[in-house]
């Protein structure tokens, strides 16, 4: 039974608000930071930024949310403290301060992302099967009227729109129905360790490590490397739409094409593509239907991705251990990964341009490949072998 769509606006307002702030967020950060004056080397090391706070912020959300059972005034306090913190990139006072107030908004906006992807699905749904197409009007919307935006105006009003929509975010969180939850601090846990020891879960972790790292080619330096090539903000709003309708399409119809593989052998795929991705990307971004037509790969490369882990996950960490499983999925993949990945990537673009960084980026989508191929030998051979 699905609840009354009044009940339900709530949820829908909290998770639009919050995917408008990420869709303009994630692709214009860069390009507002390059409109300062700052040099690649600073700009990937800030938004790397976002990256650290997954390395602390979920374990530390998740722990006071399980101790308090409440998740919804936490929300709010978080949402309140984004915005407060917003505010500081008004000021230019310099790079040390623009880490401190990234650092401090990406700590509380970190407890969003969990509930806006469990808020979207019950808001959004029909009989339980979450409505994708509404799910990426509020994704596009983010991408493509910022985008515009930023073209006619230029990035100098980034801050405003930080704020604003972190102002929405926060109003929606008033709205929603303020439910105690249990707490869970005194039940007894079961060891990871076991699980960890796991030559297919090692390989898994290292496979999805690269594989990641290699996208944050595309989340930190794509929109710096198109602005260098002469496109226009419309433009390289596009593109990230492109990527974006690409996404809702695979996550729209997977149950069609996630049987025709196994996980793991769906994970040697989609490394595979990401290679190819990655490299036309270094080699033909200067023509724009070349890259429209690799942004669709996003399907696959993100998507699918994204997919296929959590299968795993839920496969190698079941029950009480799946918490520990997708926090030190995400500390691995995309805290770790993210980290590196924006500040090797300021390094390499520095020394040798953005193009340098999607060459680099092909390599260690190899070398996350052949990891998921050891994963799918594994599991061929001996499914659910240890050690």
């Amino acid at each position: 039974m699905t609840k009354a769509p009044g009940r339900l606006a709530p949820f829908a307002a909290l998770s639009a608000s919050y995917f408008a702030h990420v869709g303009f967020f994630n692709p214009y950060l860069p390009l507002w930071l390059k409109d300062l004056g700052l040099s690649l080397l600073v700009i990937g090391m800030l938004t790397s930024v976002p990256a650290a706070t997954r390395l602390f912020a979920p374990y530390a959300w998740g722990t006071l949310s399980d101790r308090t059972g409440e998740r919804v005034k936490l929300l709010r306090w978080g949402a309140g403290v984004a915005l407060v913190a917003s505010l500081g990139l008004w000021l230019n006072a310099g790079t040390a301060w623009l880490a401190v107030v990234l650092l401090l908004m990406f700590s509380c906006t970190s407890a969003m992302s969990p509930l806006s992807e469990v808020a979207i699905a019950q808001a959004v749904s029909k009989n339980g099967v979450l409505d994708v197409r509404r799910y990426g009007r509020v994704r596009l919307w983010g991408v493509f009227v910022a985008g515009a935006w930023f073209d006619h105006f230029g990035v100098r009003h980034f801050p405003m729109w930080t704020s604003l929509t972190l102002l929405a975010v926060l109003t929606s969180t008033w709205f929603l129905p303020d439910h105690k939850e249990a707490g869970h601090a005194g039940e007894k846990s079961q060891p990871v360790w076991p699980i960890l020891r796991q030559r297919p879960v090692r390989w898994f972790f290292a496979a999805a490590f690269f594989h990641v790292l290699a996208h944050i080619s595309i989340n930190v330096f794509f929109s710096l490397y198109l602005d260098s090539l002469g496109y226009d903000k419309t433009t390289i709003g596009l593109m990230w739409v492109v990527s974006v309708l690409a996404e809702i399409g695979w996550f729209f119809t997977q149950g069609r094409w996630l049987p025709r593989l196994s996980l793991p052998g769906w994970l040697v795929l989609v490394g595979g593509v990401a290679v190819f991705r990655m490299g036309v990307t270094a080699a033909f971004a200067s023509s724009v239907v070349v890259l429209a037509v690799v942004q669709t790969l996003h399907a696959i490369t993100f998507a699918a991705h994204h997919s296929v882990n959590m299968a795993l996950l839920s496969q190698h960490f079941p029950g009480r251990l799946r918490g520990r499983g997708q926090a030190l999925f995400t500390v691995v993949a995309y805290g770790t990964a993210g980290v590196l990945g924006g500040f090797l990537g300021g390094l390499l673009s520095s020394a040798w341009g953005l193009a340098s960084v999607f060459w680099a980026a092909m390599v260690c989508g190899l070398i996350g490949t052949l990891c998921a191929v050891r994963v799918w030998r594994l599991q061929r051979s001996r499914p659910g072998a240890a050690g």
